[in-house]
C-alpha cells in the first residue's frame, strides 16, 4: 500500500509541474521534460480530449460498465496513453475503454503516460495499439491496416514487419473491405465470422453476396458450408473436390484446394493448369516490373 500511496502522490507532484506555465513542455529537449515524459502523471480527466485517429468505433455498453465497476473498486491498473498538444492540454492515443469508462465512474483524474508525437505519430501509434488487442472485429482490423497504409503510406510489406503480421495475413483482412457493406456491418455485429466473409470475397456481384449472406444467417451455415456453398453458385456442375480453372477442364482436389490461398499470398491472380496424374501448370501474370519484382521477391525472398 506504501508504494502504491506514494506513486499515486508523485503522479500528482508531476501533475502540478504540467501545470505550472514557467514548465510548458514541448519536446523532450526541453527543461523537466525528462520528469514528465514516458511517466505516469495524474491528468485531469477535463484536460484530454478523444482522439481522431482512434480506429475503433464499437464499444460494448455492458463490457464498459463491467469495466467501470472495477475501476470503481480498484482504481485504473493499467494508466491510458495520451500526447501533449498544449500547455495542460493532452489528447489519448491509447486506452479509450478505460479513459470512457473512467468518465462514467465519475472520475475527476486519470492516470496516464504522456508522449511527445506529431500527428502522424499518433495515428501509427493508435492504430498499431488498437490492431494488438484481441477484441476488436475483422473490419475494424482491416481499417485500421488499410489506414495505416494510405496515410502512412507504407506498403504491405512494411506493415506486415511494423505490427508484426505476415503479410498474407494483412492481404486477407484486407479483401474484407471488398464485401457489400451490409455483410461488413454483420460480421462487426458477430452474424458471421472471418472465415464466412473470406467465402463470400470470391462472389463478384454484391447482390449476390447478399443473397448467400442472408442464407447464412438464416439457416445457421457453417464456413465449411458456406465455402460449398459458393462454390456450388461459382461452379454448379463441378464434381466434389474439383474446380474448373480456366480451361473448364477439372482438376485435382489439392489444386482446388491451394489456389485460393497461392492467390492470397501473392495478391493476384493466378492461373493454373492441372491433368488428373498430378502434372500440370502455374501461370503468374504482371503487369509492370514493379509487380515483377514484387511477385520476385515474395517467391525468393530477394
Amino acid at each position: 500500500m506504501a508504494k502504491a500511496t506514494k506513486k499515486q502522490a508523485l503522479g500528482r507532484g508531476l501533475s502540478a509541474l504540467l501545470k505550472d506555465p514557467e514548465n510548458d513542455i514541448q519536446s523532450v529537449s526541453d527543461k523537466n521534460a525528462d520528469k514528465v515524459i514516458g511517466n505516469v502523471v495524474e491528468l485531469d480527466i477535463e484536460s484530454i480530449e478523444m482522439n481522431p485517429f482512434q480506429p475503433r468505433s464499437n464499444f460494448n455498453d455492458e463490457a464498459l460498465e463491467e469495466l467501470a465497476s472495477s475501476i470503481r473498486e480498484l482504481g485504473i491498473i493499467q494508466p491510458i496513453t495520451v500526447r501533449k498538444l498544449d500547455f495542460n492540454k493532452f489528447q489519448l492515443v491509447s486506452g479509450e475503454r478505460r479513459y470512457r469508462a473512467s468518465k462514467l465512474v465519475g472520475l475527476e483524474t486519470i492516470p496516464a503516460y504522456i508522449r511527445i508525437a506529431n500527428d502522424q505519430e499518433s495515428l501509427e501509434m493508435a492504430l498499431v495499439e488498437n490492431i494488438q488487442r484481441q477484441d476488436l472485429d475483422p473490419i475494424e482490423i482491416a481499417l485500421s491496416y488499410q489506414r495505416l497504409i494510405d496515410e502512412i503510406q507504407i506498403t504491405q510489406e512494411k506493415l506486415s514487419d511494423r505490427v508484426g503480421k505476415k503479410r498474407s495475413t494483412i492481404t486477407n483482412y484486407l479483401r474484407l473491405l471488398k464485401l457489400h457493406p451490409i455483410i461488413q456491418t454483420g460480421m462487426r455485429d458477430g452474424f458471421i465470422s472471418m472465415g464466412h466473409g473470406r467465402a463470400l470475397i470470391n462472389i463478384e456481384k454484391k447482390k449476390d453476396q447478399i443473397g448467400i449472406y442472408e442464407k447464412i444467417v438464416s439457416d445457421g451455415l457453417s464456413v465449411r458450408e458456406t465455402e460449398r456453398l459458393v462454390k456450388d453458385y461459382k461452379e454448379p456442375s463441378d464434381a466434389p473436390n474439383t474446380e474448373k480453372i480456366k480451361t473448364g477442364k477439372a482438376v485435382p482436389g489439392f489444386v482446388s484446394n491451394g489456389i485460393d490461398a497461392l492467390k492470397d499470398y501473392l495478391s493476384t491472380k493466378v492461373d493454373v493448369t492441372a491433368s488428373s496424374n498430378g502434372k500440370g501448370k502455374i501461370v503468374i501474370p504482371f503487369h509492370s516490373e514493379e509487380e515483377f519484382k514484387r511477385i520476385k521477391k515474395l517467391l525468393t525472398g530477394e
